[in-house]
């Protein structure tokens, strides 16, 4: 009776202290973030919940030795709109060149830390250890600069995963995600282009009115900084509503995005004072 006790006792220490299939399913992101060599197909299982815990995760640990803990957050915004829009689901279009994206971020980050010289067969992941390379050596402090070597490096990264989707997994977007694509694509294209981008402010503001343009630059410089969330997920609405042909939805996320930028302009605002 007495062995018999102890064996119920037993059962119900190793119950209490053996994980469950749930909560190792859930902390296999997290060891993906710290060991940093899980790859875009494993990603791609992953839960939009998931892929945003391994980013932040990411950031927090290895990339913070690199001087690159708050560098992907705009992403962060683009995959929580995922996430409230139930898109980028596994096995999406979607979800193939996200994964893509992630993965070159975390080999990237792997490479740089000499961790590894192996780039999963991810173009985007030397130029991710490019980039960190050069921004802990206190090489990209120009905007200009480090806007350039961010974005070159995430869109490497995103053809691969076009790539991956299309050629590998025979997937194909709808209309509706492949005109969001373009919007992104835009959006790349303004942070390697951004001296183009400020001289057509200039311009413009020159023929319509020359204060124009200098109000419009802090706006570019918050809209399209990588360490911000906000601009990453409320222009994702934006861009979503359009591609989908809704109008009013782009008006409203419009309207939401300049109430977020708010603060911003009012601190620019004290300090012209």
């Amino acid at each position: 009776m007495k062995r018999l006790a102890w064996l119920v006792v037993l059962a119900l220490v190793v119950g209490l202290v053996a994980p469950t299939p749930a909560a190792a399913h859930t902390s296999a992101h997290l060891r993906c973030a710290a060991e940093l060599d899980c790859t875009a197909a494993e990603i791609d299982r992953m839960t939009t919940d998931e892929r945003l815990e391994f980013l932040r995760a990411l950031q927090r640990g290895p990339a913070a030795a690199l001087g690159a803990s708050d560098r992907w957050r705009n992403i962060e915004g683009v995959i929580a709109f995922f996430r409230d829009r139930d898109l980028g689901a596994p096995g999406t279009w979607v979800s193939h060149v996200d994964a893509a994206i992630l993965e070159g971020i975390e080999r990237g980050v792997a490479i740089a830390l000499g961790r590894s010289a192996d780039g999963f067969g991810n173009p985007g992941s030397a130029r991710w250890a490019s980039y960190l390379t050069r921004l802990h050596r206190g090489e990209l402090t120009a905007r200009h600069a480090h806007d350039r070597a961010w974005a070159e490096a995430e869109q490497s990264s995103t053809d691969h995963g076009v790539r991956l989707a299309e050629q590998v997994h025979g997937l194909r977007p709808t209309g509706v995600e492949r005109r969001f694509f373009l919007f992104s694509e835009f959006y790349r294209w303004t942070l390697r282009n951004r001296p183009v981008v400020l001289d057509l402010l200039l311009v413009y503001g020159l023929l319509v009115h020359p204060d124009l343009a200098p109000r419009r630059v802090p706006f570019l410089d918050w809209f399209t900084d990588v360490r911000e969330s906000a601009p990453g997920y409320k222009g994702s609405q934006i861009a979503f509503a359009y591609a989908g042909f809704d109008p009013v939805g782009g008006v409203i996320g419009t309207i939401e995005l300049v109430l977020v930028y708010l603060p911003e302009l009012f601190e620019e605002f004290l300090a012209r004072r």
